[in-house]
């Protein structure tokens, strides 16, 4: 339970950041557009986590590791979050490769509302499982 209460902590201070950048002009051109070479790092470290993300969101939608008929619904909750996390990660590496600060909001606001919904799914996916009937 400590795990889902960090986690709903984190998304929504997630879209709380991305509310307060959308609202702070400068400080989010500075964030935008750093040195040239920090952007390039920055969009390229993006990208290879939006594609690890989605890598491991396949993995996980397809069951993980277990045989085809024991998939769990956690584990494809986890995988939908994984998913999204990767979307924003994608759209944060387009912001600072076209330097728009609306994408950067755009992806915090992507990755804040999905782990408070997933976290949500999660803590129904398993009270939902304590109630089923063993037989």
């Amino acid at each position: 339970m400590r795990t889902y209460v960090v986690a709903l902590g984190l998304g929504i201070a997630a879209v709380l950041l991305g509310t307060v950048l959308g609202g702070a002009g400068p400080l989010l051109d500075a964030v935008v557009a750093p040195p040239l070479i920090v952007r390039a790092a920055l969009v390229g470290a993006s990208a290879v986590v939006a594609l690890a993300l989605l890598g491991r969101a396949v993995t996980a939608l397809a069951g993980g590791e277990a045989p085809k008929r024991e998939r769990d619904m956690p584990t494809m909750i986890r995988g939908v979050r994984l998913a999204f996390l990767a979307v924003a990660a994608a759209a944060a590496s387009a912001g600072w490769f076209v330097g728009h600060p609306l994408l950067l909001v755009v992806a915090l606001v992507i990755a804040g509302v999905d782990v408070v919904e997933t976290t949500f799914l999660l803590i129904v996916a398993g009270r939902h499982r304590i109630d089923e009937p063993e037989g």
